[in-house]
C-alpha cells in the first residue's frame, strides 16, 4: 500500500508548501534586514520562531537577495568558548572547505591553532580550541565576525536562544558582543528567545549594553481563519475530508499552538482516516496523552506535593491572571498567598510554568500543552 507523505511537519524546515502564515513577521524581517536594522524576535518555545527564520532564509535565497543566512543555536552553549565553538563550526558548514569563502575562512581559522575533527556519520565539522588566556577567547569571536562582515555580501546572522549569554560564566559576554557588532556595517542580527522576561531586559534596560539596538517581533499565534484553510489543504490534497466540527476541535484543543497543532495533525494523518471527525481528532488527542502518560507521571516524582497540586489548578484553570485571588485560592485549596508565589516562581523556574507578561497582568499556564491536557484528564 502507497502511504503519503505526512505533511505535519514536527522539525526542520522543507518549503513555503509545509509552512503556515507569519507572512507579516516574514516582511518585517526583511524590511528591517533591508534596512540596516537588527532584530529581536521573542515567542515562547515550540511557537515557531525556527521555523520562521528558516522560512526567513528560504524567501532570501529564492529571491536571490544579496544577503547570505547564516543561523546557530547557541542553547546547549554553557560559556563564550562554547559560543564561539558553534559560530566557527557554523561558518564551516555554510561555506564548505573547497568554497573560496570556506578556504579563506579555514585559513583564518588555523591562525587560532583549532582542532577540526569532522563527524563520521554527518560529516558536519566539529572545532575545538584551548584558550590560556581569556582575551584569546575575546580576539577569536572578533575574529569570527570580522570575517564574516568582510565578505562580499551582507550576512544575515540569527542566534536562537540568545538569552543563554546571560548564565556565561564570562560577565562581561553582552558588553563584549555589543562592542564588537557595533564595529560591524555588513552583518545584520537576529536575536531570539524564548525568555520574555530575560530578552526584555536584556534590550530594553537603559543599564545594559544592548539597550534600544533592535526593533522587537513578538510570535503570537497563527490566526484561526488562515490556520483552519491550512489544515484543511493538506488533508484534502491527500484525499482526506475534514468536518468543520473536526477543525474547532483541533484548534480548541491545541490552542492554535504551532507545535501541539502540528503534533496533534501529525497523529491524526498517521490514522489514516478517510474522514477527519470528531471521533477521529478525540482519538488523536487520547493517543498522544497516552504516549506520554509515563513521562508525565515522572515530573510528580520531581515535584513537591504543593506544587503537583498547583501545577494541576493552573491546567485546570486553562491560564490564571490572579494567582493570589481568593477565588482561585479557595477553588483549589491552596494555604496562601506566599505558598501561590513561590509555588509560581519554582514552576516557572523549572519551566513547567509559562509566564506571559502584559500590561495589566502577568498570565501564568503550563508550559507543555500535552501536560496541562494531561493533568485535566487524570486530575
Amino acid at each position: 500500500m502507497q502511504m503519503n507523505r505526512n505533511p505535519f511537519l514536527l522539525k526542520g524546515y522543507h518549503s513555503p508548501d509545509f509552512f503556515c502564515d507569519r507572512e507579516q513577521e516574514t516582511a518585517q524581517l526583511l524590511r528591517n534586514v533591508l534596512n540596516g536594522v537588527d532584530t529581536t524576535l521573542i515567542s515562547p518555545r515550540k511557537y515557531g520562531k525556527t521555523g520562521l527564520i528558516y522560512h526567513f532564509f528560504h524567501h532570501v535565497q529564492t529571491q536571490n537577495l544579496p544577503f547570505e543566512p547564516l543561523y546557530i543555536d547557541i542553547f546547549p552553549s554553557r560559556s563564550l568558548n562554547d559560543f564561539i565553538k558553534i559560530l566557527a563550526e557554523a561558518i564551516l558548514q555554510r561555506f564548505p572547505e573547497k568554497s573560496s569563502i570556506g578556504s579563506r575562512f579555514l585559513e583564518i581559522l588555523k591562525g587560532f591553532r583549532p582542532v577540526i575533527t569532522y563527524d563520521p556519520i554527518s560529516g558536519t565539522p566539529q572545532v575545538q580550541i584551548n584558550y590560556q588566556l581569556s582575551s584569546e577567547k575575546e580576539h577569536t569571536l572578533q575574529g569570527l565576525l570580522k570575517f564574516l562582515n568582510d565578505q562580499e555580501k551582507s550576512v544575515v546572522l540569527a542566534i536562537d536562544e540568545f538569552q543563554q549569554i546571560t548564565e556565561y560564566p564570562e560577565n562581561n559576554t553582552e558588553a563584549l558582543l555589543r562592542t564588537t557588532i557595533q564595529q560591524l556595517h555588513n552583518i545584520r542580527f537576529i536575536f531570539c528567545g524564548s525568555k520574555h522576561t530575560i530578552m526584555a531586559d536584556i534590550f530594553q534596560d537603559a543599564k545594559r549594553p544592548f539597550f534600544s539596538s533592535t526593533k522587537f517581533i513578538s510570535l503570537d499565534k497563527i490566526d484561526f481563519e488562515r490556520y483552519s484553510q491550512f489544515i484543511i489543504y493538506h488533508f484534502e490534497k491527500n484525499q482526506i475530508e475534514v468536518e468543520p466540527e473536526a477543525i474547532q476541535h483541533i484548534l480548541k484543543w491545541t490552542k492554535r499552538h504551532t507545535f501541539y497543532t502540528q503534533s496533534l495533525c501529525n497523529t491524526i494523518f498517521s490514522l489514516n482516516p478517510e474522514i477527519v471527525n470528531y471521533d477521529i481528532v478525540n482519538q488523536a488527542c487520547n493517543e498522544i496523552l497516552e504516549n506520554n502518560s509515563a513521562t508525565y507521571l515522572q515530573y510528580r516524582e520531581l515535584l513537591t506535593n504543593s506544587q503537583w497540586d498547583f501545577l494541576i489548578a493552573v491546567a485546570k484553570e486553562g491560564a490564571v491572571q490572579k494567582l493570589t485571588s481568593a477565588k482561585f485560592l479557595s477553588t483549589y485549596q491552596i494555604s496562601g498567598t506566599t505558598t501561590a508565589r513561590r509555588n509560581a516562581q519554582s514552576l516557572t523556574d523549572k519551566e513547567l510554568l509559562l509566564a506571559i507578561p502584559d500590561k495589566k497582568y502577568t498570565t501564568y499556564q503550563v508550559y507543555d500543552l500535552f501536560l496541562s491536557r494531561w493533568l485535566e484528564r487524570e486530575y
